[in-house]
């Protein structure tokens, strides 16, 4: 059975995300208090640059991947990142991470509305209803720059989803987020709620729960550093590269760190969570 077969067959079965992960770059213009790959406007750009990514993405559909997500860092400090996501957009539909700073001006929500009625997802962070508390963990005015931006992008057509860290327990504080959140049009089921990983800068600041394996569901992640299991895996702590779930050095061709997946995924001890010798 050829690699392709394998991951088709993975994905049908609900072992293997069907979605593919690219990290465009790693440097942000927010310095989060619980970023798991320790972005700022300091950090190394590393970059995996437009071109390399459409080659990539083109290689996934080849192996049967159905879906494709950008994340960084900021995706959008890219000045060809729209650019970019129209292209792999022709291959794969897309969901690309984003904190929504950058779509202030006139000029960057023209930019980005070109996405409008395309099979591209804009998935904006939000962590709390209130400037107060969303800024004390993401940064000084993203708070402001979100709730601008939102009712906008779902104004001119784009599909927005919102994606809140951290806040998991129903309570008034989720509700007001809640309330927030559909008041801007978004559906339910676009507003994504996920746990707090101690892993990068969270880590170092105390925060955040450990994630095994077990809680890291197979998602092949590409970076400029390599490939990893998870997009919660190629994280950098006290400026290192985390390489504890890290599969390969080299990314091209996709089809290397597919088979180094596809290797674990058939390990018996590996599905024990005993096994870590798939790794680099």
């Amino acid at each position: 059975m050829s690699a392709g077969d394998q991951v088709r067959a993975l994905i049908s079965d609900g072992q293997m995300s069907g979605r593919m992960w690219m990290y465009s770059n790693y440097h942000c213009n927010l310095a989060c208090a619980y970023c798991l790959t320790e972005s700022s406007p300091k950090t190394p750009p590393r970059r995996l640059g437009q071109e390399r990514m459409v080659a990539l993405a083109k290689q996934a559909q080849g192996l049967g991947f159905t879906g494709l997500g950008v994340t960084g860092g900021e995706p959008f400090l890219e000045p060809d990142m729209t650019d970019t996501l129209l292209a792999l957009s022709e291959i794969l539909p897309v969901v690309v991470l984003t904190n929504g700073m950058l779509f202030h001006t006139p000029a960057r929500m023209d930019d980005v509305s070109r996405l409008a009625g395309r099979p591209v997802r804009i998935q904006i962070s939000l962590d709390a209803p209130t400037a107060e508390g969303n800024d004390a963990l993401r940064g000084q005015g993203n708070f402001k720059r979100v709730q601008a931006a939102v009712p906008e992008l779902v104004r001119r057509g784009l599909h927005v989803r919102i994606a809140t860290t951290g806040h998991m327990e129903e309570d008034e504080t989720s509700r007001s987020l809640d309330a927030l959140v559909a008041g801007w049009g978004i559906k339910t089921e676009d507003h994504l709620k996920r746990a707090l990983v101690d892993r990068g800068r969270a880590g170092v600041n105390g925060l955040g729960e450990e994630a095994t394996l077990s809680d890291l569901p197979a998602e092949l992640t590409l970076t400029a550093a390599g490939s990893f299991w998870s997009p919660f895996a190629p994280t950098y702590r006290s400026g290192k590269l985390q390489k504890d779930l890290m599969l390969t050095s080299v990314i091209d061709p996709v089809e290397r760190p597919v088979s180094a997946m596809l290797g674990l995924l058939s390990d018996a001890s590996f599905e024990r969570g005993e096994a870590r010798s798939g790794f680099v």
